[in-house]
């Protein structure tokens, strides 16, 4: 149920990313710090939650998605730290380039996690009851 916060604020920081570089209107550079942070703190505690069902489970591991998948959240993590430092500087220098390429990798590398995460639950059965 932590999932989809993280990946709707990071959208919505990139979206508010780019209606930044084309207004210049600071409003948008607050909304993407604000996504950005929520978006971190909701993805740290899923990628917790996930971290526990990844050691905790040696048939998940087991799984060709698994460790990609892993990798690739840890990757998003990561962006969206350092994209959350970034959007703490000044307006401009906050979003443009930096920021708006932190966040176009950081969506870009979401679907195919997620595919990847479809893949574990509905292929490969990793956390369904039977």
């Amino acid at each position: 149920m932590l999932v989809p916060i993280p990946i709707t604020c990071f959208v919505g920081a990139f979206i508010t990313d780019i209606a930044y570089w084309l207004t210049a209107e600071m409003m948008w550079a607050n909304f993407s710090a604000w996504l950005l942070t929520v978006g971190l703190i909701f993805g740290v505690l899923a990628a917790i939650a996930g971290l526990i069902d990844f050691l905790g489970n040696r048939r998940i591991r087991s799984q060709s998605p698994a460790w990609p998948h892993m990798l690739g959240n840890i990757a998003v993590i990561i962006l969206a730290f350092f994209n959350m430092l970034i959007h703490t500087r000044d307006a401009w220098t906050s979003v443009v380039p930096v920021g708006l390429i932190l966040s176009l990798v950081t969506v870009l590398i979401l679907p195919f996690t997620g595919w990847l995460g479809w893949s574990l639950v509905y292929r490969h059965g990793v956390g369904v009851a039977r």
